[in-house]
């Protein structure tokens, strides 16, 4: 069962693994949208679109239905926001330690260049 998990996590991580997917999710955190309404959103060409919503509907990350014409996407499970959510705290965490690491590397150049004078 562990390894059923494991391999379900990288499924997800795989299907997100694009900037343009993270896009497509993220507009969809606000509901239901259309093909037409995420290709505007995302500023994607129809065809780049259409594959990536492929694999984020392969991978049962989106799901669509049809009206008329159009196909309206939504998010499988909005628990996916909860997920990328957490990945921005995390984005932010590290750039903060990294931020606090340059802080520290100017202050100790600082003192390293007023010693030498």
């Amino acid at each position: 069962m562990i390894h059923e998990l494991r391999q379900f996590k990288a499924a997800i991580f795989q299907a997100l693994a694009h900037p343009t997917r993270i896009a497509i999710v993220e507009a969809l955190s606000h509901g239901e949208r259309s093909a037409g309404q995420l290709i505007d959103l995302v500023g994607v060409e129809p065809a780049n679109a259409s594959q990536h919503l492929a694999v984020l509907r392969n991978k049962q990350v989106v799901t669509g239905r049809r009206e008329g014409n159009q196909i309206f996407y939504s998010l499988r499970d909005p628990a996916l926001f909860e997920v990328l959510d957490i990945l921005k705290r995390y984005f932010f965490s590290q750039l903060s330690e990294a931020n606090s690491m340059f802080e520290e590397a100017g202050r100790e150049k600082d003192k390293a260049a007023s010693s030498d004078s």
